[in-house]
């Protein structure tokens, strides 16, 4: 990137612009928006750390329960630490990113085939709930949290067993994710120790 001649600012358009024609609010707005993001920069390492070295001394917890029993920890996996007096709780949640693979058009063929069959006097729910799980959203993505929720419909016909084991076969693991979330007892509740920055800190009626 080129030099910035003293006396100039270079605006969003890329072009340079003299300081004496930049407008005082502007100036102000950017010094504004310039500190804040700076802070916001810093909260969100601190949180990585934070996060890193949670994580490390959660796992390192569970491996030394792990050698207590004699047992190889194993890697990943969902946990939840409760403090003693009940008041305190960190959970560990790992979800999994699913696609589907080709079989699943094998499934919805199968499953378009036991619907046809099945038309005449079929419950309308049913018919509804089927069609509406591989409908695709606008980013053309299936919910896999419908599709999958196919296999819990207790159905006995051949060719919907073999369309859900077609889904079982068309799950494809592409990812993970680990989340560690703190919470505070509140009477009879745990309540989230919020570390998302739209929810800590009360109402936005106080701080105005």
């Amino acid at each position: 990137m080129l030099d910035i001649p003293t006396g100039y600012r270079r605006n969003a358009a890329g072009n340079l612009v003299a300081e004496v024609n930049i407008k005082p609010e502007h100036k102000l707005e950017d010094e504004l928006v310039t500190r804040l993001a700076a802070r916001a920069a810093e909260l969100s390492l601190e949180l990585a750390k934070f996060r890193a070295q949670a994580l490390s001394e959660i796992y390192a917890y569970r491996d030394l329960i792990a050698a207590e029993y004699g047992a190889k920890s194993s890697a990943g996996g969902n946990m939840t630490l409760t403090a003693f007096d009940g008041s305190l709780q960190v959970q560990v949640a790992v979800a999994k990113s699913i696609t589907f693979g080709p079989e699943l058009q094998a499934a919805k063929a199968l499953i378009d085939q036991c619907v046809t069959r099945w038309s005449e006097g079929a419950n309308d729910n049913l018919r509804t709930l089927v069609f509406d799980a591989f409908q695709t959203d606008r980013q053309g993505k299936i919910s896999t949290d419908k599709v999958l929720g196919l296999r819990r419909l207790a159905i006995q016909d051949e060719d919907w067993t073999k369309a859900m084991e077609a889904i079982s076969n068309a799950v494809r693991v592409t990812g993970s994710k680990t989340y560690v979330r703190f919470y505070r007892r509140n009477g009879d509740a745990l309540d989230p120790i919020s570390l998302d920055l739209a929810n800590v800190g009360g109402s936005d009626a106080a701080t105005s």
